[in-house]
C-alpha cells in the first residue's frame, strides 16, 4: 500500500510538471511569435515592394472573384492541406499562429510613430533586420515542440525531402516558386519582392547557423499528443 502510494504521488508530480511544461511551451510559442511578427512588420514599413505570398495573394485576387484578404485564407488552407499531404503534424502551434500573428503584426503598424518611408537604402536595410527577426521569432516558436504555421510547416516538410540542401536555400526555392506564380497570376513585383525572394533565405542560413539551429531536427507533438499530456 505504501508502495503504491508513493508510486501514485510521483506519477501525479510528473503530470504535473508535463502539464506546467506544455504552458510554458505555448508562453515561447506567443514570444516567438510576438518577434515574428516585429520582424514582419520592418517589412511592411520597408515599403518597398510586397513579400512573394502577398505577391501570390493579390495574383489570386485579381484573377479570381476573391478579395485580397479571402485569397490570402484561402492560400492558407491550400498551404495546410499540402502539409498535411506532407505529413506534418498539425499542433496548438499551428493554431497559435493562426491566432496571434497577424494581430501581433496589426499591433506593431498601429504603434509605429514613424513616418512612412520612402528611402530606398532605409527600406533594404529595414527589410534585412526585418529578416533577422523572423528568423529568430521562427527558431523560439519552433524549440517549443508544438508544430508550426502552415507556411513555416511547409518549409520544414520540403527541407525533409532534401536534407542535404541548407535549409536557407530551401526556403529561396520555395519563396521563388510562390513568386513566380505570384508573378503570373499578375501581382505586382518591386524591388523588395526580388530582395525578400532571395534575402530571406539567406538572413535565416546565417542566423541559423550562427546559433546551431536545424528546424528539420525538431521533434514536434500533435494536437491529440499534447491534449493527451494535459488531460491525463
Amino acid at each position: 500500500m505504501l508502495f503504491n502510494g508513493i508510486k501514485n504521488n510521483l506519477k501525479s508530480q510528473l503530470q504535473q510538471t508535463r502539464r506546467k511544461e506544455i504552458f510554458r511551451q505555448w508562453l515561447r510559442i506567443a514570444l516567438g511569435l510576438l518577434v515574428f511578427a516585429f520582424g514582419v512588420h520592418l517589412t511592411i514599413y520597408a515599403n518597398i515592394g510586397l513579400a512573394p505570398w502577398d505577391c501570390l495573394g493579390m495574383g489570386v485576387a485579381l484573377q479570381t472573384p476573391l478579395n485580397y484578404g479571402l485569397a490570402m485564407t484561402t492560400i492558407a488552407v491550400t498551404v495546410l492541406i499540402v502539409d498535411l499531404l506532407l505529413k506534418e503534424r498539425i499542433g496548438y502551434g499551428t493554431v497559435i499562429d493562426a491566432l496571434l500573428t497577424g494581430n501581433f503584426v496589426q499591433m506593431f503598424n498601429d504603434l509605429n510613430p514613424l513616418p512612412e518611408n520612402e528611402s530606398l537604402l532605409l527600406g533594404v536595410a529595414a527589410m534585412l533586420i526585418g529578416f533577422v527577426f523572423m528568423a529568430l521569432g521562427m527558431c523560439i516558436y519552433m524549440r517549443a515542440g508544438q508544430c508550426c504555421g502552415p507556411r513555416d510547416a511547409l518549409l520544414v516538410g520540403l527541407g525533409k525531402r532534401m536534407p542535404k540542401v541548407p535549409i536557407g536555400a530551401v526556403q529561396i526555392l520555395m519563396w521563388a516558386v510562390v513568386l513566380l506564380f505570384g508573378w503570373l497570376l499578375g501581382g505586382p513585383v518591386g524591388i523588395g519582392t526580388l530582395i525578400g525572394t532571395v534575402g530571406a533565405g539567406v538572413v535565416m542560413q546565417i542566423v541559423y547557423s550562427w546559433i546551431g539551429f536545424e528546424p528539420r531536427d525538431v521533434k514536434h507533438k500533435s494536437i491529440m499528443e499534447v491534449t493527451r499530456i494535459l488531460r491525463s
